[in-house]
């Protein structure tokens, strides 16, 4: 991100409205490739002191997700906690794989910011280590 300074000599990020994501696709039947320009919002603030913006909140929401379902599988698989884990794990990974503006996931979702969303994802990460160290 760019960045200017102001008359004290700190830096100063420079924050664009939006930002523009190309989008190319090939049709596997013609082989050819198209793109389209898409202007994706950036957001200025969570609005909550100390938690900063991710701007590639969903792309770590997938990983994340990915890495809970997996780690999830060391808990035995009739166990309540694992059950509704990986129920809700999956409904928001589908989510965050189908959309890409982070608008739209946290509206879908409807819990909360993108960044929460975070948080509480490494929150039962951390969680489920301690349950398989407990096991």
């Amino acid at each position: 991100m760019p960045l200017l300074f102001s008359n004290s000599r700190m830096p100063l990020p420079i924050r664009f409205p939006q930002q523009p994501l190309l989008r190319l696709s090939a049709s596997p039947s013609t082989g050819t490739m198209s793109s389209s320009l898409l202007l994706l919002t950036v957001k200025q603030t969570t609005g909550i002191v100390g938690l900063d913006v991710v701007p590639n909140a969903r792309q770590v929401l997938i990983e994340l997700y990915n890495k809970t379902l997996k780690e999830v599988e060391a808990i035995p698989a009739d166990e309540g906690y694992r059950k509704a884990m990986e129920h809700f794990t999956r409904q928001r990974l589908k989510v965050c794989e189908e959309e890409e503006d982070w608008e739209v996931i946290e509206k879908r979702l409807a819990c909360g910011q993108v960044e929460e969303l975070i948080e509480e994802a490494r929150d039962e990460l951390t969680l489920i280590g301690k349950m398989i160290g407990l096991l």
